[in-house]
């Protein structure tokens, strides 16, 4: 895409995750013109970066859904309100006018709308580093597990105690020749029940240890695990280190947007201190917040309304339900 190009829509979404899309739908079906802009260069956000393989049991209507299946059929609903995309791209600056507002992203183009709504989720994620793994990257050592056909027969070691790593480990045993999951501490922050899940599987849980280096000849071959001071060298062809990630809400945070603890402050109808700046999702505070794929949903609709006024002030906040037809 050619800089400088300006796009204009009626409303843009920052954040192409669970929410996000499914604001998009929800734009279409209110009869607003919608883009939706991500740092990522695939659509679904955190799911499909990090967690396409996970069953979601908290989606309502799905008693266990794939994140994956539930990142396509949320992208396919999304379709129908034909937005443009703009992917591995990041929202830079804002600019607000008495007809709207100018985002203007990283590579030059400038998206020209009347209303934005943020769902970010956590912001701009980029994984914590294993400081053995260094030059390692692409090599046998990767930060999410997006799928695990590449770990079948494979010697698996796992580096974290967080829910990535007791997931990931749950799911490769079956797959891989063995899995060892690595932890410094002798507590987990996983949940419980996952824990225990892995406790009975063959995986073999190794705590107050670190590896503390990586060798091979030009892909990964083994691994030193040490515990206590004491060094033990394992075989390992995959190394994933599960270490979380540092998330910022970067360039937004200089739009004077309102922020409590790197989550933005919104009113009961998602209406940020901006007056044309929405927000919902993961990325929102509020009192009594919780932090679910079904709220934000429920959020996204809910800006969604609110901000169709702000687009078109002679609309409705409420346009009737969808299964009214036309």
């Amino acid at each position: 895409m050619a800089d400088h190009q300006t796009h204009e829509t009626d409303l843009l979404v920052i954040g192409a995750g669970p929410t996000g899309l499914f604001a998009t739908y929800y734009a279409g079906f209110r009869g607003l013109r919608v883009a939706i802009v991500d740092s990522l260069p695939e659509l679904g956000g955190q799911i499909t970066a990090m967690y396409p393989e996970k069953m979601i049991l908290d989606v309502a209507g799905f008693p266990s859904v794939k994140g994956r299946d539930l990142v396509e059929g949320l992208v396919a609903q999304a379709a129908t309100a034909d937005p443009a995309y703009f992917l591995d791209r990041t929202a830079m600056t804002l600019q607000e006018d008495d007809d709207g507002v100018t985002v203007g992203l990283d590579d030059g183009t400038d998206i020209r709308t009347k209303a934005v709504l943020v769902t970010a989720g956590i912001g701009k994620f980029s994984p914590r580093p294993l400081p053995a793994g260094e030059g390692w990257l692409g090599r046998g050592l990767e930060f999410f597990v997006p799928s695990f056909a590449p770990y079948a027969g494979k010697d698996v070691v796992i580096v974290g105690g967080g829910d990535s790593a007791f997931d990931w480990a749950l799911h490769l045993e079956p797959v891989a020749k063995s899995v060892t999951l690595v932890h410094r501490r002798d507590a987990f922050r996983a949940h419980e029940r996952t824990v225990q899940a892995v406790k009975a599987t063959s995986v073999d849980i190794v705590t107050r240890a670190q590896v503390s280096a990586i060798h091979g000849n030009g892909t990964v071959e083994s691994v030193d695990i040490t515990v206590d001071g004491e060094v033990t060298t394992r075989p390992a062809q995959a190394v994933v280190a599960a270490l979380g990630f540092v998330a910022d809400l970067g360039p937004l945070q200089k739009w004077g947007i309102e922020v409590e603890k790197r989550h933005i402050v919104v009113d009961s109808s998602m209406r940020t201190n901006l007056p044309r700046v929405f927000a919902a999702g993961d990325v929102t505070e509020y009192p009594g917040k919780v932090r679910l794929i079904a709220v934000g949903f429920g959020e996204a609709a809910t800006a969604v309304n609110n901000a169709a006024v702000v687009v078109d002030p002679t609309a409705h906040v409420f346009p009737g339900h969808s299964s009214e037809g036309s």
